[in-house]
């Protein structure tokens, strides 16, 4: 019997470029980290736009539930996103 198993293919949201969007699919990191990002909405489900980048990219501004706010590339490489 062969089963086909349809793998999702993922994204960081580090390697976003400026008027990208996607859905977050999965949050990683530290306990602290990853509370942080839950608390301003990184939940499964929820669609992220780069808005823009800092002159040397770092940090990422994003918009997510109509807010706009800017994290570090490092939190942005724990947020795993549906690639569409």
């Amino acid at each position: 019997m062969n089963h086909r198993v349809e793998e999702k293919k993922m994204e960081r949201l580090s390697s976003y470029r400026v008027g990208q969007a996607g859905r977050v699919s999965q949050v990683e990191g530290e306990e602290s980290v990853l509370r942080r990002l839950l608390e301003m909405g990184f939940v499964r489900g929820e669609e992220v736009r780069v808005h823009k980048l800092a002159p040397l990219g770092d940090p990422m501004e994003l918009v997510i539930k109509g807010y706009h706010l800017s994290l570090r590339r490092d939190e942005c490489a724990c947020i795993l996103m549906d690639k569409e």
